[in-house]
């Protein structure tokens, strides 16, 4: 089986925590790795940036193809619309000039649906998709988003159009049933994965020593791409209110000179949490453990999340969880198990209950247990198991369906 995998706006190899960058790029890379894993021929297809090769070996069976759309500059996610239609060109070129047919088209976010649509129906495949956020959901979740009413009318249209879709969790399923008149019949809830080897608990004082943070001091930890969708401001509020004051919160992502990132830290300066919150940068996707080892709570204070991939890959590292209750992170955080879940987005009841877990040492590592052991269903080789099924039967469902047609 030949499967293109298109990540048009970000490419999977980025560093995390910069604009562009996400749970996304990790799912498309980890999942491709996987597939190649059992013996399928994977090319993820992502828009040039810079002078680099068109094709790049990651592993056997795995390919980076890098194509023109646009200027060669990086550009932010918003103003790469225009140039689908010059990105789906090139998909064909490159195809055309390989001299090879994809058996399938698994495309990822809206505007890479949009160039991978018409692209598989060039090549006869079907097309399979995955929105990760949503436009209409993201407008709902937040007063103030303005995602543009073309994205939500093209994510509508191509909902309608896709052969599968695939959604991270159950909420999400029901999300484009409600508000985009998805097809039930041709949704599959297959959450993301991690990897378990990778995200395991590491000891807590080498890992703080490695990061210099001082081995009693209660630590938090954010990570993530800075939007506000994040709500780190509530996050900050909520650590301005512990009454707690050697708490040291990590905020891990966001380049330095980052609009957002620029008004968090005024923001923490004016809460007088100068030398309590610390901004570290995007940190490399292999190097996070570390971070989430060091740290005595996640807190995950999101708006929304189709899945909620850092709250699993702290509780991998067996590091409880504080995260709102929304989107995917219902269906991967159980409170008063492995975390708690808060149900209002404002400071006060996050820090009730970071008060509760930065005081109490013995519930701390009641969680961590059950958080390490509550991921295992999120393993890289399973959910590729479950996706390499999905595949198999969408395409005897064409096959069949060619047959009697």
């Amino acid at each position: 089986m030949r499967i293109a995998q298109v990540s048009y706006h970000t490419n999977p190899l980025a560093p995390l925590g910069g604009r562009q960058t996400g749970g996304m790029n990790v799912y498309v890379h980890e999942l491709s790795r996987e597939l190649a894993r059992r013996g399928r021929e994977v090319d993820i297809f992502t828009r040039r940036e810079g002078e680099v090769p068109e094709v790049t070996p990651l592993a056997p069976n795995l390919r980076l193809v890098q194509l023109p759309a646009g200027p060669p500059a990086p550009l932010e996610k918003e103003l790469l619309a225009p140039y689908v239609p010059a990105f789906t060109e090139e998909l064909s070129r490159f195809a055309a000039a390989e001299g090879v047919t994809y058996d399938l088209v698994h495309s990822h976010y809206w505007q890479g649906i949009a160039a991978g649509e018409p692209f598989a129906r060039a090549q006869g495949a079907p097309h399979l998709v995955m929105f990760h956020t949503l436009g209409e959901v993201k407008n709902r979740a937040r007063v103030s988003e303005e995602e543009p009413g073309e994205r939500i009318r093209r994510e509508r249209e191509l909902a309608a159009s896709a052969d599968a879709i695939i959604t991270a969790s159950g909420h999400e399923h029901d999300l484009l049933a409600r508000y985009y008149g998805a097809d039930p019949g041709r949704m599959v809830s297959i959450p993301c994965g991690i990897d378990t080897d990778l995200f395991a608990p590491r000891d807590r004082d080498a890992s703080r020593r490695a990061l210099g943070i001082e081995p009693e001091r209660p630590v938090l930890l954010w990570v993530g791409r800075l939007e506000k969708l994040k709500g780190v401001d509530i996050l900050i509020d909520a650590v301005s209110e512990l009454d707690e004051p050697d708490v040291l919160l990590l905020v891990v992502g966001g380049e330095r000179g980052h609009e957002l990132r620029d008004e968090l830290e005024a923001q923490a300066g004016a809460a007088g949490l100068g030398g309590r919150v610390r901004f570290s940068g995007a940190v490399p996707h292999e190097e996070l453990p570390a971070w989430y080892s060091a740290a005595d709570v996640c807190v995950v204070p999101s708006y929304y999340e189709s899945f909620g991939l850092v709250a699993v890959e702290a509780m991998a590292c067996g590091t409880p969880v504080v995260a709102s209750r929304v989107g995917g992170l219902v269906s991967t955080v159980t409170d008063g198990v492995n975390g708690y879940l808060i149900p209002w987005r404002c400071p006060e009841p996050f820090a009730e209950k970071l008060e509760v877990l930065i005081r109490n040492p013995e519930l701390r590592a009641n969680f961590a247990r059950s958080a390490r052991e509550s991921v295992q269903r999120f393993r890289w080789d399973e959910i590729a198991r479950r996706m390499d099924d999905l595949y198999a039967d969408v395409l005897a469902a064409r096959v069949a369906k060619e047959a009697v047609g």
